[in-house]
């Protein structure tokens, strides 16, 4: 007869702990325990839900001004990157959540040259806007130094993009490095971290944001694109339709779409905007994409973003209903507490 133990050995209070598992093995009258030595991620997805998987080793953990941060490299997922607690992206499937960010709106863009990147510190939206044969100059702002570093250390796969010369980094709050630009842009990206409660992003999901700092610093054609949250049947509600509803009291034409994102163990949400219409003809998108990107998507064709934008019954009905409006004073937040929640 054979029983399975597990026993804590790490577990800090961001949301996420490290495990050792045993395998005890029961003859007769004797117990004799192997380690196995298997270490796990766990994140706290709800008070009564957690998603684990194991782990190779931790790269890097630490807290820096603004966030806990962590670098794991996964047995199942390849490196991850965690901050509060949360996964931001997984190395063997993050092409889903970027590809779906980045070029439905350059795509949709008559002719896309500059682009503002809000957020973005690992690099993997630079790496995608950069593939845009038509891109002349980004600007990705990140408040946190700490995370770009570790990420050009360990992510490997977007070396090239840090080095390109036609990104332009900058450190500081996204808010204030907008403001106080005096160019506009073809697109602005919002590749921010979730909105949780202390954390240093969710002021960037704001209707007063929106309204008086990103709609103005983009021109007449320009599309404003953000991650909306998790979209699933039952997390939907958390962020994603309130977004999305902020997101139309500020633009005549607003669009949300959804996909599937393995390391997630959600469906996952983005929502794009401009007071210009889209076209969401699926062999027109084929036909940009073959024309203007360099190298073949993973992902995305122009069937795929239409169906992505085909939501369930359940969701549009959300959508429909949603009166929550973001306000500095009013948010919403997805589960988990970010560094000043904690101090």
């Amino acid at each position: 007869m054979k029983s399975e133990a597990s026993e804590f050995f790490s577990c800090d209070n961001n949301d996420f702990c490290y495990e050792q598992k045993k395998h005890i093995t029961m003859e007769e009258s004797n117990l004799s325990i192997h380690d196995v030595d298997l270490k796990w991620f766990e994140e706290e997805i709800d008070l009564d839900l957690k998603w684990s998987f194991s782990l190779n080793s931790v790269l890097h953990k630490g807290t820096s001004e603004y966030q806990d941060i962590a670098l794991l490299d996964t047995k199942h997922f390849g490196k991850v990157l965690v901050i509060d607690g949360k996964m931001q992206s997984a190395e063997v499937d993050e092409f889903i959540y970027h590809e779906c960010l980045i070029h439905p709106a350059l795509l949709c863009h008559p002719n896309p040259k500059n682009v503002f990147i809000m957020g973005g510190g690992e690099g993997s939206a630079a790496r995608e806007v950069l593939r845009h044969k038509s891109m002349e100059k980004i600007v990705m702002c990140d408040i946190d130094q700490e995370v770009i570093d570790f990420c050009k250390k360990h992510l490997t796969a977007n070396h090239e993009a840090f080095r390109n010369k036609k990104l332009n980094l900058v450190i500081n709050d996204a808010k204030a490095e907008l403001e106080q630009r005096q160019e506009k842009f073809d697109i602005i990206i919002g590749d921010l971290a979730d909105p949780v409660e202390g954390g240093p992003c969710y002021q960037l999901y704001t209707q007063s944001f929106y309204e008086n700092i990103v709609k103005p610093k983009l021109d007449d054609t320009g599309i404003f694109v953000t991650q909306a949250g998790p979209a699933g049947v039952f997390t939907h509600k958390e962020v994603f339709s309130s977004i999305y509803n902020t997101i139309k009291q500020v633009f005549k034409y607003v669009l949300a779409y959804t996909a599937h994102v393995p390391s997630f163990a959600d469906t996952w949400g983005w929502v794009m905007a401009s007071d210009q219409p889209f076209c969401l003809d699926a062999g027109k998108m084929d036909k940009k994409i073959a024309e203007r990107i360099e190298g073949e998507l993973l992902y995305l064709n122009g069937a795929l973003f239409f169906s992505s934008t085909i939501l369930n019954k359940t969701i549009i009905k959300t959508l429909k209903n949603e009166s929550h409006v973001y306000t500095e004073d009013d948010a919403r937040f997805i589960h988990g507490h970010g560094v000043a929640f904690k101090n």
